[in-house]
């Protein structure tokens, strides 16, 4: 069963000097402020493109490595997951780089990279992001 979810943007003005809106749309659990400085300088209390994306590959990636490892057997105790997206202002998103740290009992740190390898490549997000190059770090506790 196919599923969709929303957000909605709101922007005034022009880029360098407008301002606008993020919403979560299906699940009601936010509106935020963006900025052309929360993209390209500091956040100052307002989110951006790539903060957005960067949640969802953190969170997409946690839940395909916990699945992978659930059907090897090897079912996390924990997952602890970073995404950094870097964003160059005139080039765009750059790079992703993920990092992991996870609690599996009685696995290997060798098990335990191949396994964020898989993850990595078969998330649905990393398959949305084939056109940035995607680093990955895997590490157990």
């Amino acid at each position: 069963m196919a599923t969709t979810r929303t957000a909605a943007a709101h922007w005034e003005g022009p880029l360098f000097g407008g301002q606008g809106t993020v919403s979560l749309e299906s699940s009601k659990l936010g509106t935020f402020e963006v900025t052309w400085p929360s993209r390209a300088e500091s956040p100052d209390g307002r989110t951006s493109p790539e903060e957005l994306i960067a949640a969802a590959h953190s969170t997409c990636f946690s839940m395909a490595l916990s699945n992978g490892l659930a059907q090897a057997g090897s079912p996390p105790s924990r997952l602890d997951t970073r995404a950094d997206v870097t964003f160059q202002p005139g080039e765009g998103i750059t790079g992703i780089h993920l990092t992991v740290e996870g609690s599996v009992p009685g696995m290997s740190a060798e098990q335990f990279a191949e396994a964020a390898r898989n993850a990595k490549e078969g998330c649905p997000v990393s398959q949305a992001l084939k056109g940035v190059k995607i680093t990955l770090d895997a590490s157990l506790a």
